[in-house]
């Protein structure tokens, strides 16, 4: 499975997990923190805990070991690090409030 197809397996597990406002952005060659960035939201803290441990549980599957996870005690924002794609995850007021998808507005948002 290549890079993009792993990109893509992780939007794909956020959704099924009911995950709301999915991106996927592009970042290759226009960034050096991952070359794919993802963002998505959840209604509640148990609900955004719920898609962290789908995706770490579903990734292991195809290989893909998170070289780490951050913020998961708090449950408001969990990103978890697969080295070239980046998972986030927010409780959807804390996504209000951080804007983070307004950091690359030079970066190709992708669909399945």
């Amino acid at each position: 499975m290549d890079l993009r197809d792993r990109a893509l397996l992780c939007l794909k597990l956020v959704d099924d997990k009911k995950a709301t406002n999915s991106r996927l952005f592009d970042m290759q060659g226009k960034s050096s923190i991952a070359d794919f960035i993802l963002v998505c939201s959840g209604s509640s803290d148990r609900q955004v805990k719920a898609i962290a441990d789908f995706v770490t549980i579903e990734m292991k599957k195809v290989g893909s070991y998170a070289m780490g996870v951050e913020g998961y005690k708090e449950g408001k924002w969990i990103l978890v690090d697969y080295g070239d794609i980046i998972v986030n995850i927010f409780h959807e007021e804390t996504r209000d409030f951080y804007s983070i998808e307004s950091l690359w507005p030079f970066a190709k948002e992708i669909s399945d």
